[in-house]
């Protein structure tokens, strides 16, 4: 099992949130908001503003996997929502950690594009089932990504 899996590190990570600020900088694209599809894409993008100096970060909640390989019919926005009027017109780069099948990032693209922004995405991980390709990405694989944030189960009371 372990074979059928890509194990992130710390260190990569680091590595990979650099390279994908670097990727950003040489295209030129001055991103005046950040925004991270929770949860994956929240630690992605607070390495992601840290390296491009930029300190404005927005989220948006969507779920649609529900387990391991399991996900929810369709990707659904969760409350609380973007604070659409302080978007609307800006530059704006979403960021998450990796699209599968890329249905959650086409609905953050589509909602986003609504309100007049110029989008930009960005991915720690695209696989090749994706139907949207992001603009930015570190890596392509077609395994189960294991990410350290997310590598352990959720603490509980002692």
């Amino acid at each position: 099992m372990a074979d059928a899996k890509e194990i992130l590190t710390w260190d990569d990570f680091g590595n990979g949130a650099r390279d994908l600020a670097q990727q950003i900088a040489d295209s030129h694209f001055d991103p005046e908001v950040l925004i991270a599809v929770a949860r994956g894409g929240m630690i992605p993008t607070g390495a992601i503003s840290y390296a491009l100096g930029k300190k404005l970060n927005d989220c948006i909640n969507v779920e649609f996997y529900t387990d391991v390989e399991a996900t929810l019919p369709d990707p659904v926005l969760l409350a609380p929502l973007l604070d659409t009027e302080s978007i609307m017109g800006r530059r704006l780069l979403v960021i998450d950690d990796v699209v599968d099948s890329g249905r959650t990032m086409a609905l953050v693209q589509k909602l986003l594009h609504g309100f007049g922004a110029d989008v930009r995405t960005c991915v720690l991980y695209s696989k090749p089932s994706t139907v949207v390709m992001p603009d930015y990405v570190w890596r392509h694989t077609d395994k189960w990504i294991v990410f350290p944030w997310s590598a352990e189960p959720p603490v509980t009371a002692a």
